[in-house]
């Protein structure tokens, strides 16, 4: 057995590669503990494309913790996005489609709940709960509050390029090659 006090999961994670070398997703970034690394790699489902120079020890063996890896069989893309409350801010780019403000996001149902309006990407937007609350069970028309952009449902391929916006605050230098940010946009 491995011994796991050494690393802390989250000082070592492992950037996951789909087998195309491309990342799973971007935003979240795909990382996997070291551990679950680790697993992946005696159980020969990954390929290791770069390693971080702490290793972990066994009474018999030593290894160095992956730092990239790649998975061996392809996992598809879904074709239709899933609606979650995470995909539909990074739809709107984490921004209240009624004032731009980017503070204390909820989402708002354009066609409200109570007037027959559904829980679905044509009918709901991020709001802040300040337009939120200011909107209210209205139409937006009542309102006088229209959103920026009108909802839609996404495709994957399109939430994956908005996550390529939002380069997370840690990138290690092992993962640069694998990684292309879109640093021409501001999120």
């Amino acid at each position: 057995m491995l011994h796991t006090q050494a690393p802390h999961p989250l000082r070592y994670p492992a950037l996951v590669l789909n087998a195309d070398f491309q990342p799973l997703s971007y935003y979240p970034l795909s990382l996997w503990s070291w551990q679950q690394a680790i697993k992946a790699v005696f159980l020969e489902r990954v390929h290791v494309l770069s390693e971080y120079e702490h290793e972990v020890r066994s009474p018999s063996m030593s290894l160095r913790l992956p730092s990239v890896i790649a998975l061996k069989e392809y996992i598809a893309p879904p074709p239709r996005a899933a609606f979650t409350r995470f995909n539909l801010f990074l739809r709107d780019e984490f921004s209240c489609q009624y004032c731009g403000g980017k503070q204390e996001l909820t989402f708002d149902h354009v066609i409200p709940r109570s007037r027959g309006g559904r829980t679905t990407w044509d009918n709901v937007v991020a709001a802040c709960s300040a337009c939120n609350l200011k909107k209210g069970n209205r139409l937006p028309r009542e309102a006088h509050m229209h959103p920026a952009r009108a909802p839609y449902e996404p495709s994957p391929h399109e939430l994956r390029d908005k996550g390529r916006r939002f380069p997370p605050n840690y990138l290690h230098e092992s993962w640069t090659d694998y990684l292309y940010w879109d640093t021409e946009l501001e999120p």
